[in-house]
């Protein structure tokens, strides 16, 4: 049985308290590997576009399999963990519970919803196709999605509110405490209208709640600078990491290249079984940056999958691509800003320091970096 995140670290600070910080810490640590928040970038995301029509609205909706799978397990009819496209397809039964959670409402009154068909996406996402039918033409329109209630709390939903011609009116974001959102739809639905830029806020806080439960990634940036060092030191990896990745994903965003996942994924988490090796043979982070820019680049594809998986409004690339990495960069500087601290803090422990508690932590590194590579080269086969 896959033990909890709360479980692990709760065990983990009571063997820190009555054995030691150091063993404490790695075995916090270990846990990290072993549960459903440390797989390949679950960060809680979702699609929804509404497009009217008159008193019709139809539905695109984007999940990521695993996400659906754990909705509707019944989806997985042969039980091997992974939904085929003949599942999906034959399968809308089983997902009327959650076509249910989806509602609209035009001018305070309930659109009649029903599930047309559902299908495999790339970028290990799954469609839900539903229509609407409004009491009369709408001119506000509400998105509410009860469905969020079975999601993890997390999550965030990106709706967009389309005209036929497929011009976008209106950007909403929904989660679990605010799972209602309205907009105005315009007077003439084929008028032309300005399409307002993506909502900053959106693509920003996205960015920061992709670092912040992105474990391996953070996993990665603990690798590097638990040896400790100078300042300029840490400065210079942090740097060249960022510049790494942020190289990558704007390549990916802007469809110059992107390698396939399945390669991404498990060199992302062999990246991470390596910087823990390495920290058994260097004293220091000094010159660390040499390997962190090639690495940060690798990392940046992982980061890219997220973009594709929510998409970016067409005429806003440039803007999302910023925010976005303004975000995974405020997540970043807040993690490392409560880290070294603490790295500090244990370092000048004389406990810590006979105990090696670099070692332990680099070891417990390098075991979720492996652990994930088997397991992500498992799902790519």
């Amino acid at each position: 049985m896959a033990m909890s995140l709360r479980t692990g670290l709760r065990i983990g600070l009571r063997i820190g308290l009555r054995t030691g910080l150091t063993f404490g810490l790695t075995f916090g640590l270990t846990c990290l590997a072993w549960t459903p928040v440390a797989q390949a970038h679950e960060v809680g995301l979702s699609r929804g576009v509404y497009t009217v029509h008159g008193r019709e609205v139809t539905g695109e909706l984007t999940f990521a399999r695993a996400e659906l799978l754990g909705l509707v397990p019944a989806l997985d009819v042969d039980e091997d963990g992974a939904l085929t496209d003949a599942e999906l397809s034959s399968g809308t039964g089983a997902l009327q519970p959650v076509a249910a959670g989806v509602v609209l409402v035009g001018d305070d009154r309930p659109c009649a919803g029903e599930l047309i068909d559902a299908a495999l996406t790339e970028e290990d996402g799954a469609r839900m196709r539903m229509r609407f039918t409004c009491p009369g033409e709408p001119r506000r329109l509400a998105v509410s999605l009860p469905v969020l209630e079975q999601l993890k709390p997390g999550h965030r939903h990106l709706a967009q509110l389309a005209r036929v011609d497929g011009e976008v009116f209106a950007d909403l974001v929904l989660h679990r405490r605010a799972a209602t959102a309205s907009a105005e739809v315009p007077v003439d639905a084929m008028a032309p209208v300005a399409r307002p830029a993506p909502s900053v806020r959106a693509y920003f806080e996205i960015g920061v709640e992709h670092i912040l439960i992105g474990t391996d990634h953070l996993v990665f940036l603990l690798g590097l600078v638990v040896v400790g060092g100078r300042l300029r030191s840490l400065i210079a990896v942090v740097t060249a990491f960022t510049i790494g990745h942020s190289l990558s994903l704007a390549l990916a965003t802007l469809g110059v290249w992107r390698p396939d996942p399945g390669f991404v994924e498990p060199a992302i988490a062999l990246s991470i079984a390596y910087v823990g090796v390495e920290n058994f043979l260097v004293a220091d982070a000094a010159g660390r940056w040499r390997i962190t820019l090639p690495f940060g680049f690798i990392h940046g594809f992982g980061f890219a999958g997220v973009l594709a998986e929510i998409g970016v409004p067409d005429g806003s690339v440039g803007a999302a691509l910023l925010l976005f990495n303004l975000g995974v960069e405020a997540g970043q500087l807040l993690v490392l800003a409560l880290v070294l601290p603490l790295l500090a803090w244990l370092g000048a422990r004389p406990a810590y320091q006979r105990a090696r508690g670099p070692r332990w932590i680099s070891a417990a590194i390098v075991v979720a970096g492996l652990f994930w590579f088997i397991q992500r080269v498992g799902f790519a086969q």
